[in-house]
This record gives structure tokens, sequence and C-alpha cells, in this order.
């Protein structure tokens, strides 16, 4: 069953699309903070009880290795993520969550404001506490060498609300 469950987010992920600076007036009505729950709902702070970057049989997880990462939603969806692991300096990254419509369904979909010409779409659950993001494949980025380098990666998520 994990295995389909695998294989279901890799389709998920292949249907996500991408917009450029040329559709924005075409995408931006078929964005919306209104799905399966309102977008607004995330607003609050979180702390990660896991946070897992894997590529090619690599795989980190800065809070089980003793570091911490924190996010921040406000009501509009924008957040900022804080990574801070044991073994460098901690950095931030953010972005914006919506969802995405497509074919009478919702897809979590989250835009990184380092690059607002695309946008990925995202496994997730959310009981009102808790919120779990699963990425595909080119879904995050992270150091695994501590090189100053970051290497294209999947990511996985758990955070609970403070």
């Amino acid at each position: 069953m994990k295995q389909y469950a695998y294989l279901f987010l890799i389709l998920l992920i292949s249907l996500t699309f991408s917009c450029s600076s040329d559709d924005d007036d075409d995408n931006e009505n078929l964005l919306t903070k209104d799905g399966t729950f309102q977008i607004s709902e995330l607003a609050g702070t979180y702390e990660a009880t896991s946070a897992q970057f894997s590529v090619s049989g690599t795989s980190v997880d800065v809070v089980e290795d003793g570091g911490t990462v924190e996010m921040t939603v406000q009501s509009n969806g924008s957040f900022t993520i804080t990574i801070n692991p044991v073994d460098r300096n901690e950095y931030t990254i953010s972005g914006e969550m919506f969802w995405e419509p497509f074919n009478q369904t919702f897809y979590f979909a989250i835009v990184w404001d380092d690059n607002l010409d695309e946008w990925d779409t995202y496994g997730h659950t959310y009981d009102g506490t808790t919120l779990s993001l699963n990425g595909g494949t080119d879904s995050g980025e992270y150091d695994f060498n501590n090189d100053g380098n970051m290497q294209s990666c999947t990511v996985h998520f758990i955070f609970v609300r403070n």
C-alpha cells in the first residue's frame, strides 16, 4: 500500500502546472485560498517534529539530528520557515500556500519566494493542529554535504501548531 501511495504522489507531482509571468493573468483566476479547508485556518506558528530532505538514497532529518525547524503562517497563506541544523548556520525560506483547482478537486500548492514563476503541489494532511507536507522530486533543496551548494531533493515536513 505504501508503494501505491508513493506512486500516487509521483503522479500528483507530474500533474503540477507551471505558470510564467506571461500567464499570470490567466492563472490568477485558477488559484484560490478556498479548497479542502480555508488556507487562513493555517495562520499561526508551528514547530517541526520532522523535517526530512532526501535525494538518491541520502536522507537528512534536521529535527532528528538535533536541529529545529519553525514555520509562521499568515492568514493570507504567506509563510516563513526557519531551518536551524546543528552543523551549520540557520537559514530562512518563504513562500505562499494556496489551492490549485484541477478536475473538480483541489491540490495543496506552494509558490516559493525565490522562484515566483513556478509552484509545486504537495501531498498534505491537516487536522487543525498538525500539518504534514510531502513533496515529490525537486520539491525542496538542501545542502547535504555542507559545501554551500543546495541540491534539489524531496521534502517531508510534519509541523505541530504552537
